[in-house]
């Protein structure tokens, strides 16, 4: 599913459509969570919410000069820890048939699921934890000791 949308480019289609709307990290984040979210609520595998956001994302976290983990933060926090929350999930399925309970009966006990995405939306707008490349620094040191020399 996930290779059939990236080989038809779909995925750059969806990824250039929510990428108009994220001017900035924080924003950039927010879509990469929400994409993660929505995907686990449409496909039936926390590991698509995982995946496609991540190939779709790559691009924009690389030329806004962010890690790589800055990214996977991000699809951790909005595609795994949400995939228990979603009953039709293979992790909510799991979860509920585990506990003999719904989703929506833990839902209000599973505050780190539903709270690290959250955290993760302050993080980004604030810029505390958002870590740049090492080859953007890079790139911003050769800058600045250029512009000492002349």
């Amino acid at each position: 599913f996930g290779g059939l949308m990236e080989r038809i480019g779909l995925l750059r289609v969806l990824a250039q459509a929510a990428l108009g709307m994220a001017r900035s990290t924080g924003s950039l984040v927010t879509t990469t969570l929400s994409t993660s979210i929505g995907i686990n609520i449409l496909a039936p595998d926390q590991y698509l919410s995982i995946i496609l956001p991540g190939r779709m994302y790559r691009d924009a976290y690389e030329q806004r000069g962010l890690d790589a983990k800055n990214l996977s933060r991000a699809l951790e926090d909005g595609g795994t820890m949400t995939s228990a929350l979603i009953p039709w999930n293979s992790c909510g399925a799991f979860m509920a048939a585990t506990l003999a309970v719904s989703p929506w009966a833990y839902l209000p006990y599973a505050i780190l699921n539903w709270i690290t995405p959250l955290i993760s939306v302050f993080l980004a707008y604030s810029g505390w934890t958002m870590t740049r490349s090492k080859d953007h620094a890079s790139d911003l040191l050769s800058g600045i000791k250029s512009e000492g020399r002349n």
